[in-house]
């Protein structure tokens, strides 16, 4: 699983697709059967190209209340105006700067339903991945431990409930997450009492988010049998020595530093974190794993862009409404081929599905949205799975 940050479907994909905006089609081969983005949002603004220029000078405001005021109710309509968040900026859409994603999307599997599970900022929905439930609100808890020192949110929280990780260990299934910075911030507070410098290809160059390691990116970090444990938390570095000596764990997540996120503002680059996640689809799909081995790309939130199509209104088991689509890709062998899935999915999938797998196909263990959200059936293609996952 590799999570990358603050995008909507329409920003990415939205020039990929060819069906009209609201047409709803219900076939499933190719970009003629996902919506484009309109050519207009419901005030009447054209959209912004959305390049490596346009992102690293805006961030939109992605918090909880302006996300939800954007969306005002499902009508999709105060992006540009209406609201103290509105900006012609929010209407941004994607063009050859994503390409690299176009082409995944028709080789391999495209979900145009994949909502981000709850209204607001990264850390909220990064939870759901563990938890596949509510947690905290927007980034208002950081998870502590050695590398909070350098970490921007000065709230931390630790949690009991027991999370995937927890039910695939007590399974003995092995998992892992892969941070990129993750060695260099530990090793440099422990040796030197200091944040690590800044790589040079982070271009704001400060000690902090997104040129240094972030724990708020890592939900399994706010969890006490995981803080820090070097059993489970990984140097993205170790990434590429895993996938060559055949030491890869069953569940793996990769997460780049912010600059390599296609976090918006700050001066980074659209193209710096395309680059980063293909270079891990490929490095997978090259490797002794390529014949049994899932890849979903995903993005934790919508980052207060503009998406057309408003989410479910159906109550939600925690209470909590979803916010917008986000792109996810199911790449590799058992994905589907140049298809596009219109089942509801969210970040919760990918643990029912983990479920589904490795735990004799006990879905809702955690009791959360496990329980009721779609599988990733519909992602994948049981001539090769070998069995027809549920959807």
């Amino acid at each position: 699983v590799i999570v990358q940050e603050n995008h909507t479907f329409d920003d990415h994909f939205g020039r990929y697709c060819q069906a009209a905006a609201g047409s709803s089609p219900t076939c499933t081969d190719g970009p003629a059967c996902c919506e484009a983005a309109p050519a207009r949002e419901p005030g009447g603004a054209s959209p912004v190209v959305l390049d490596d220029a346009e992102m690293a000078a805006y961030d939109p405001d992605h918090t909880r209340d302006c996300e939800a005021a954007e969306m005002n109710g499902g009508k999709m309509d105060r992006y540009v105006s209406g609201t103290a968040c509105s900006s012609p900026h929010n209407f941004a859409l994607a063009g050859d700067a994503v390409k690299a994603y176009w082409d995944y999307a028709a080789r391999f599997a495209l979900a145009d339903r994949w909502f981000q599970p709850i209204i607001g900022q990264s850390s909220a929905n990064d939870m759901y991945l563990a938890r596949a439930g509510y947690v905290f609100t927007d980034n208002d808890y950081g998870p502590g431990g050695v590398t909070q020192r350098c970490a921007i949110q000065p709230k931390t929280m630790q949690y009991t409930d027991p999370t995937i990780a927890d039910l695939l260990v007590a399974r003995g299934a092995t998992w892992a997450w892969y941070g990129e910075g993750y060695q260099e911030m530990t090793s440099s507070l422990s040796t030197l009492g200091l944040c690590p410098d800044p790589p040079s290809g982070c271009e704001v160059q400060i000690p902090l988010y997104p040129c240094t390691y972030d724990p708020s990116d890592v939900p399994f970090q706010y969890y006490k049998p995981f803080l820090d444990n070097p059993t489970y938390m990984k140097d993205y570095a170790a990434l590429a020595g895993d996938l060559a000596a055949g030491a890869l764990p069953q569940v793996s997540f990769v997460k780049g530093l912010g600059y390599h996120s296609e976090h918006p503002g700050l001066k980074t680059r659209l193209g710096d974190g395309v680059k980063f996640a293909t270079a891990v689809v490929e490095a997978v799909l090259a490797s002794r794993y390529a014949d049994d081995t899932l890849v979903i790309l995903t993005y934790d939130e919508g980052g207060g862009y503009f998406d057309h199509v408003a989410p479910p209104t159906a109550a939600t088991v925690d209470g909590q409404p979803y916010g917008t689509r986000v792109p996810t890709l199911a790449l590799g062998r058992f994905a589907r081929k140049n298809h596009v899935s219109h089942v509801e999915l969210e970040h919760s999938s990918i643990v029912r599905f983990i479920e589904w797998n490795w735990l004799d196909g006990k879905t809702g263990q955690l009791g959360t949205r496990d329980a009721v959200v779609h599988n990733l059936g519909d992602l994948l293609d049981p001539a090769t799975t070998g069995v027809a996952v549920p959807n």
